[in-house]
């Protein structure tokens, strides 16, 4: 990973924060986003020198490209993009609010698919790259209270299989990820009852996105599927 550049999108979440520690331990150049300017400023304190960061709210088109822009300013080009930010509405279905399902539409759908579409623009041009989508479980299979959530995750997977195949001939890799419950932030604003204590760690999710972006060249690792014990679907 050494001068690697690698933009976290959702860098200040539970998952983002780990991985930004284990990206910069392995020598990565990092481009730091999220909502928080203070949050990020916070993350970027307790990293070692180097790592820039960019407030962006990847609800906008143009807020995405000028996050791939200040990435090719700092550092002269992007490696990978890792897409860690989320949000969850955990509602029976027939109380879902418009507001709820434009939201996790907004952040989940929509939010990947431009930060996604922002870096792939400026990786083709170099014939390399890797896109990580950090998905959830959610995105593969369905469950109660979480409608709104798992129609914007299943709606990633599948835009993300389609631009898999648009972009291999740039030599892009792109790995979805499905980890189970992590324990991480996201649940905080849950109102959904849930046993935190037995979900997977940050670490644990962080580790198999570097395991992701460590692998040997001409392996492509497609999906990457973690879930709790506690909690299995097959």
């Amino acid at each position: 990973m050494n001068d690697r550049v690698v933009v976290i999108v959702g860098a200040t979440g539970g998952i983002g924060s780990h991985l930004s520690h284990l990206l910069a331990a392995a020598g990565a150049r990092l481009v730091l986003a999220g909502r928080s300017s203070e949050k990020l400023t916070q993350l970027q304190e307790l990293l070692p020198p180097g790592a820039i960061a960019v407030p962006t709210d990847i609800r906008s088109p143009e807020q995405c490209h000028h996050l791939m822009d200040r990435a090719i300013a700092e550092f002269g080009h992007v490696d990978v993009l890792v897409n860690a930010a989320g949000a969850g509405v955990m509602k029976q279905f027939n109380k879902i609010e418009p507001a709820d399902l434009d939201h996790m539409l907004e952040v989940n759908l929509k939010g990947s698919f431009y930060a996604a579409q922002a870096a792939t623009n400026v990786m083709k041009d170099r014939k390399t790259g890797h896109i990580c989508n950090v998905i959830g479980i959610l995105g593969k299979h369905s469950m109660a209270m979480a409608s709104a959530y798992c129609a914007a995750k299943f709606g990633v997977v599948g835009w993300s299989k389609c631009m898999a195949d648009e972009v291999r001939r740039f030599g892009i890799k792109v790995t979805l990820f499905y980890f189970g419950g992590v324990d991480t932030p996201f649940w905080d604003g849950v109102s959904l009852k849930v046993d935190r204590s037995k979900m997977l760690s940050p670490e644990t999710a962080a580790k198999a996105i570097m395991f992701a972006l460590s692998v040997e060249p001409q392996a492509v690792p497609l999906e990457i599927n973690i879930q709790p014990e506690s909690h299995l679907f097959f």
